[in-house]
């Protein structure tokens, strides 16, 4: 069962000066399965981030189509089942770790028995339990990290979008991380992300898009890519020879 699919969706911005055109997304096509994990990867500008918005509705494409869970991301409820991890989260910084859990859960529409419940689990999974009381502006970015990614999957959505989750996590917040992707995968659940830091991507991910100037170059299986390249660092031997900068 497809929980994301892309037709060949187009984005072309224009800068103000002198209106020149920059193509950040050029027909690209793609499906993501239910309960699979798929990761995108690509140079800073590569279009990542501008699939991701697009797929959430905060931008249209020029061109193509977007369907989540068989809906179009101009219907709000194609991002009921959806949970989201901005590239820079901002929260409001005065209040806590659960206040702010506390407001994701009351907007989407949970119960206080329900919202305590998921808190509770959530806080413990990615440990920030014993923090849950602290302000956000007193946390590291690692730890407003890791509470984003809690606010994105408090509701239980099936489908979890992240932008760079790994951003600011040192080698133990990574950990946490990816062990809690393995988990929401083992728990049926979709995953589509994108991440600069190669090794956990092909540690966690089913499938990887590599993304060049706009374009999807190429997707490779996890099979794939430990038949492909070498036993070490072989996403980022394959990342360089498909984008054409492994010389």
């Amino acid at each position: 069962m497809l929980e994301i699919l892309i037709k060949n969706i187009s984005k072309i911005y224009f800068s103000e000066f002198k209106r020149k055109k920059k193509i950040a997304v050029d027909t690209v096509s793609l499906s993501i399965d239910k309960a699979e994990v798929f990761g995108i990867i690509g140079v800073n500008g590569a279009g990542k981030s501008t699939i991701i918005k697009m797929i959430m509705g905060f931008i249209r494409p020029d061109s193509g189509q977007i369907f989540v869970s068989g809906k179009s991301p101009s219907d709000p409820d194609s991002r009921r089942r959806v949970g989201y991890l901005p590239e820079n989260p901002y929260f409001y910084d005065n209040l806590t770790a659960r206040e702010v859990l506390m407001f994701s859960c009351q907007a989407s529409g949970l119960d206080k028995q329900t919202a305590d419940k998921r808190i509770k689990i959530l806080l413990k999974q990615v440990g920030l339990y014993d923090e849950q009381h602290q302000k956000l502006r007193t946390f590291s970015k690692g730890m407003t990290q890791r509470a984003g990614i809690c606010f994105a999957l408090v509701h239980d959505p099936d489908i979890i979008i992240l932008d760079e989750p790994m951003s600011g996590l040192d080698p133990l917040g990574r950990k946490i991380v990816i062990d809690l992707i393995d988990d929401l995968k083992k728990r049926g659940k979709t995953v589509l992300f994108c991440s600069h830091i190669l090794n956990d991507v092909e540690r966690i991910c089913d499938r990887v898009g590599i993304m060049d100037g706009g374009s999807l170059e190429k997707i490779y299986t996890k099979d794939e890519i430990l038949e492909t390249a070498d036993a070490v660092n072989n996403l980022e031997e394959i990342f360089l020879k498909t984008i054409g900068r492994d010389e």
